[in-house]
């Protein structure tokens, strides 16, 4: 290679992880620490005109906010670009580069718009910036489309600054690597830089990397990569990993202590607030070749067991697996469980006649319940009242109602009265009462489903004609994960957005119990009061 330059990532791909809410201190500390490491190019976000915003935000509103916003100085030699996605800015309405203002724009597109790419990629050089070109998904373009996309761009846009190879979904494997970049070096004018930008998804970021390095060619090449690998999903190649090894092997001066540093000071804090690596479900998004944010909305949103995840990946439509649906994904998730219906008529009738006219105390897996374990066992041996716990296999139980099939499992292990739907298990006997799971879900106004264990036994409640409900364990979600339940083993992590619409469902859900007739009453503390 004639010339090779790092583009950092991170306060684009990084702001995936955490809506692009870095905070104005954050956003500066992470420009510094990129500009004295060397970096060569800063991605300083997005410009979106709907979603975009003028502070605090790397995710900018138009170009014209920028300098205000992060880009007050300017260090000599580093080229400072935005990443614009096809169809979320309007190119007409962009202003003439400036000296103080950002000098690229890389454009994202899926591959339906590929001519449509040549003409906005004509107007932004026109107006004097660098224009990147970003097929996403690049390993879906099959020979023909990716020489077709690459003939077009040699006619049309020869001044392009850069065209690059995207492993959106982190499948790519070296032998991956190796294809692409011989189909696209070969054909490519020669004056045109080739650049990488990898996701983590099968830890192959950086043998990529190094199969970039390692490939025979005079042309100019580019890598991007991101502080800690903070990115979307599984994150993207570490830029303090890359930056070492090439000042090991290709004479490189880059520093990497500013890097160490705002990772301590900076990264690491946001890490612990909004996970990314690598995970399981990550790993399944790239063997079933679809964007990660299916995985994350079944794993995260649904809370499912890393097998039903598979299947769900799985059972996913190929035109739908390169942007994330939520109607979709709901959808797709509901049809799931209700194909494992059973008639529950018979068990609804023997509840009603155990629970009629009872309190009952619902005992969930808060942390306020540890605290709060003697005056819960105290209301659990009154007479009238029966006791469930949800999700939480408690001695003092009369009865367990889960949605969980690793509590089924070891409850049933155990000979414990059980209340579960038929998306756990369609076969029961004995003490395992079965409920068909489309009939005690809801479905929200955003076609969200709600079937949790606290949704499935409150409107069990209703329809078996309780007088009284006593919630215990009913706290609500934090962005802590510390706080949300009282068994480590259930962590998740949560963002600050899913809890707070969590805890707005609940508290409605809770509300809508009580307009129906039915006292509830709070045991332990809990948002929902």
């Amino acid at each position: 290679m004639n010339n090779l330059k790092v583009l950092d990532v991170t306060l684009r791909d990084g702001g995936c992880v955490n809506d692009f809410n870095f905070g104005q201190a954050y956003m500066e500390k992470i420009l510094n620490a990129q500009e004295n490491a060397g970096v060569d190019v800063i991605e300083l976000g997005y410009i979106d005109e709907k979603r975009g915003s003028q502070s605090g935000r790397t995710q900018y509103i138009n170009e014209q906010v920028i300098p205000q916003c992060i880009l007050k100085h300017k260090k000599p030699g580093v080229s400072y670009v935005v990443m614009m996605d096809y169809g979320k800015f309007d190119v007409s309405k962009l202003g003439q580069r400036t000296s103080n203002g950002i000098d690229g724009i890389r454009v994202a597109f899926h591959k339906k718009n590929c001519k449509d790419i040549i003409a906005l990629g004509r107007q932004i050089i026109d107006k004097g910036y660098q224009f990147y070109i970003q097929p996403m998904i690049t390993l879906r373009y099959s020979d023909i489309e990716l020489l077709n996309l690459i003939s077009l761009v040699n006619a049309e846009l020869p001044d392009a600054s850069g065209f690059y190879i995207v492993d959106s979904f982190g499948e790519m494997r070296p032998n991956d690597m190796s294809r692409m970049l011989n189909l696209v070096d070969h054909n490519l004018i020669s004056t045109m830089p080739i650049g990488f930008h990898s996701h983590n998804n099968l830890q192959m970021s950086y043998s990529n990397a190094i199969a970039l390095l390692q490939f025979p060619t005079n042309r100019d090449l580019m890598l991007d990569c991101s502080i800690m690998g903070m990115g979307k999903g599984a994150g993207n190649l570490n830029t303090e990993l890359l930056l070492e090894h090439l000042n090991l092997y290709y004479g490189k001066n880059y520093k990497i202590s500013p890097l160490l540093e705002v990772i301590d000071k900076v990264i690491n804090q946001l890490h612990s607030e909004f996970y990314w690596g690598y995970a399981p479900e990550y790993y399944l998004s790239a063997i079933n070749q679809c964007t990660p944010s299916y995985a994350s909305h079944f794993y995260d949103r649904h809370m499912l067991p890393i097998d039903q995840v598979s299947e769900l990946l799985g059972m996913i439509a190929p035109e739908k697996k390169i942007s994330f649906d939520k109607n979709y994904a709901e959808e797709l998730y509901r049809k799931y469980n209700e194909s494992k219906a059973v008639e529950d008529a018979d068990v609804v009738e023997e509840l009603k006649k155990i629970f009629y006219k009872k309190r009952i105390l619902l005992i969930a897996p808060g942390k306020s319940i540890t605290a709060a374990a003697d005056k819960i066992k105290e209301i659990s041996e009154k007479e009238n009242v029966i006791t469930i716990g949800l999700n939480t296999p408690l001695d003092i139980n009369d009865y367990l109602l889960t949605t969980r099939q690793e509590v089924y499992t070891a409850a049933v292990a155990e000979g414990m009265n059980l209340i579960v739907p038929s998306s756990v298990t369609k076969g029961g006997r004995g003490n395992v009462k079965i409920l068909n799971y489309s009939n005690w879900i809801d479905i929200d106004e955003d076609r969200s489903t709600h079937d949790s264990s606290s949704v499935v036994a409150l409107k069990l409640m209703q329809s078996c004609g309780v007088k009284n409900i006593m919630l215990a364990g009913f706290d609500g979600f934090s962005s802590d994960i510390n706080k949300n339940y009282y068994d480590e083993n259930m962590r998740r992590p949560v963002s600050a957005e899913r809890a707070e619409k969590r805890n707005k469902y609940y508290k409605k859900l809770i509300e809508g119990v009580r307009k129906s007739g039915i006292s509830v009453e709070f045991v332990t503390p809990s948002v929902y009061q």
